[in-house]
């Protein structure tokens, strides 16, 4: 008999076991999202996963930006439907209708996470920050959440070192603007779970996006070839080759790009790029790809960064 019930427990055991491992197996199927940062990268990203079916939560430091936030996302939401829906008015408002109820929005992150299954950071990039935050939604995130960061510069294993759950975190780098952008690099650290991986990739499917896969390298893909790019465009400009209107005409006309490289970096912020390129450069110094420029620290430091101050590269009314 007691052979009998030694057996009896082993056995249990050993489906419990069986059991688990086969539960840790599966791929997370992501319902409800908490996005950090009501910015237009955070607003852009709680639309796309509430207009797709998920429940979120938006989260930021004041109910005054959330308000605005919220507005934006409206805006942005007619503006989507008058081109999907067209022909449907009916239709468009009631997408408007369910997209907002499956939002809302909180000031207190800790709060929202006990129950969320993705958590999508898109703040400031400032690496102490960032690594404070997801310290701290490590203790009270139930522990088959991932965490995920928007960042486009910083590394995503940094980040994750930050948390006791490295291989349930990884990167999400969507485009600005969001509803708009089909694309999102789904960043890969050398800890990062084949399972968290495949959920991140799911997930980006079902919000209506085309994942590619990239490894934790600075600027991941596109940031990475297009960086050194604008800065080789600007070094050009530096050395009195050719000016920046003929620059920007040349990589419009010759290679078909829709804005040459200084519209582009008026576009993203000069303050932006300065920031990704001096971020890469204390990484790797020695790489001329990531050498620092005189001119774009010179605008920066005179407070001209692009489109946002009206003034960069080129003069805006």
């Amino acid at each position: 008999m007691a052979f009998a019930t030694r057996h009896f427990v082993r056995a249990a055991a050993s489906s419990s076991s069986s059991a688990a491992a086969t539960a840790a197996a599966k791929k997370l199927i992501v319902k409800h999202v908490t996005v950090i940062g009501g910015g237009l990268m955070g607003a852009g990203i709680a639309q796309v996963a509430a207009a797709s079916g998920h429940t979120v939560v938006l989260v930021d430091q004041s109910d005054e930006i959330l308000k605005k936030s919220t507005k934006g996302i409206e805006e942005s939401l007619k503006r989507v439907t008058k081109k999907k829906f067209a022909d449907k008015p009916e239709a468009g408002v009631e997408f408007i209708e369910k997209t907002l109820k499956n939002l809302t929005t909180s000031t207190d992150a800790v709060a929202v996470v006990h129950s969320t299954d993705l958590v999508i950071e898109a703040i400031v990039e400032n690496q102490e920050i960032k690594n404070e935050l997801f310290k701290r939604l490590d203790k009270f995130a139930p522990e088959h959440t991932i965490f995920a960061s928007n960042t486009s510069s910083l590394q995503i294993t940094q980040l994750a070192n930050s948390t006791t759950r490295q291989d349930r975190f990884g990167g999400l780098h969507f485009f600005n603007p969001v509803p708009m952008m089909k694309l999102v690099e789904v960043i890969k650290t050398p800890m990062t779970s084949q399972k968290t991986f495949e959920s991140l990739v799911d997930f980006s499917k079902a919000v209506g996006k085309s994942p590619v896969s990239c490894k934790d390298t600075p600027g991941f893909i596109v940031n990475r070839l297009l960086v050194p790019y604008m800065m080789e465009a600007v070094r050009l400009f530096e050395r009195g080759d050719a000016s920046k209107e003929d620059i920007d005409v040349a990589m419009k006309l010759g290679a078909g790009y829709p804005m040459g490289p200084f519209e582009l970096l008026d576009y993203v912020g000069l303050d932006t790029s300065k920031y990704i390129i001096d971020g890469w450069h204390s990484l790797e110094p020695n790489n001329p790809l990531f050498a620092p420029s005189p001119l774009l620290n010179k605008l920066v430091e005179e407070k001209k960064l692009g489109k946002k101050t009206g003034e960069g590269f080129y003069k805006y009314n």
